[in-house]
């Protein structure tokens, strides 16, 4: 049984989950690691300036049917801040402000399960992180797993829906599960591909990142985003959004990670990241990767 994902309401949103796991109760007995999700990149920055990535907030992007949300952090006179490579360029307000907008959104919508990855432009201590989410109260929702998982090892989404452990918080550098054991390093879990492409055909399904990895026994992530390079200063070419964030075709969602499943003997990407994310037909797109 299916239900859009393009619900515009917070009420429809919940009254669609309460009966399924994010939205289609096909998911609920599927581990976390076996489901594709369409991820917002850089879901702080919103509007249409060439520092932006996307045009709705960060609530509107999740009632919407996003479950994967990315954002960049940077410290701003010892305050964790929503910034766009630094706070001169771009600042987004502090980190707190926006983990309490998903804690409000998952205190409303209690059958979803969020990923949240931060980056660490600054590589500040880990602590910083887990002190704004005790802060903030999102803490409460943190799947915390017992150690090292394997691919295999996940939950299912109705396994953390009932335990309450709702979201999962990932960290590209730094993470130390030591000090803030739900707080997980990204690269402990994901490889990505190429982030800034200016091919519009997304020709290429190589590992990015980390340096050195094989991508073995790894979720990845997969940067479905187009830039314009001009005079080297890389921007969103919002002009190809049709077609960049099309479910198929030429340059679509789904030929790269068609390429990306040919190259990775068969393994669908655990997260696809989008900027405007409403623009072209990202969520037929996440239905087809996920068999719905």
């Amino acid at each position: 049984m299916r239900f859009s994902h393009a619900l515009s309401g917070l009420s429809c949103v919940a009254a669609a989950s309460a009966i399924a796991c994010n939205g289609y109760s096909e998911l609920c007995a599927r581990k976390y690691s076996n489901i594709t999700q369409i991820g917002t990149h850089d879901s702080a920055f919103v509007g249409w300036l060439p520092t932006e990535n996307q045009a709705d907030s960060v609530t509107a992007q999740l009632d919407a049917g996003i479950r994967f949300l990315q954002a960049q952090t940077h410290e701003d006179n010892s305050v964790l801040t929503m910034c766009h490579t630094s706070c001169t360029e771009l600042n987004a307000g502090p980190l707190s402000d926006y983990l309490t907008t998903v804690k409000t959104w998952l205190d409303a919508n209690p059958n979803e399960v969020l990923t949240l990855l931060l980056t660490n432009g600054d590589y500040v201590d880990v602590t910083l992180f887990g002190d704004v989410m005790v802060s903030t109260g999102l803490s409460s929702y943190a799947y915390t797993p017992s150690g090292q998982l394997t691919i295999d090892e996940w939950p299912t989404l109705q396994t953390m829906i009932d335990s309450g452990e709702r979201l999962v918080v990932f960290l590209d550098y730094d993470g130390d599960t030591s000090k803030v054991p739900y707080i997980l390093p990204e690269f402990s879990y994901f490889w990505e591909t190429a982030y800034d492409v200016t091919d519009s055909s997304f020709s290429s399904c190589a590992l990015d990142r980390p340096s050195g990895s094989t991508g073995a026994g790894l979720m990845y992530i997969v940067n479905h985003f187009l830039d314009l390079s001009v005079l080297g200063i890389k921007f969103p070419d919002t002009l190809a959004l049709s077609t960049t964030n099309a479910a198929t075709g030429s340059g679509s969602i789904t030929a790269q990670t068609d390429l990306c499943e040919s190259t990775w003997s068969g393994q669908k990407p655990k997260a696809v990241l989008v900027d405007y994310f409403e623009e072209g037909d990202v969520f037929t797109a996440q239905s087809l990767l996920n068999g719905l």
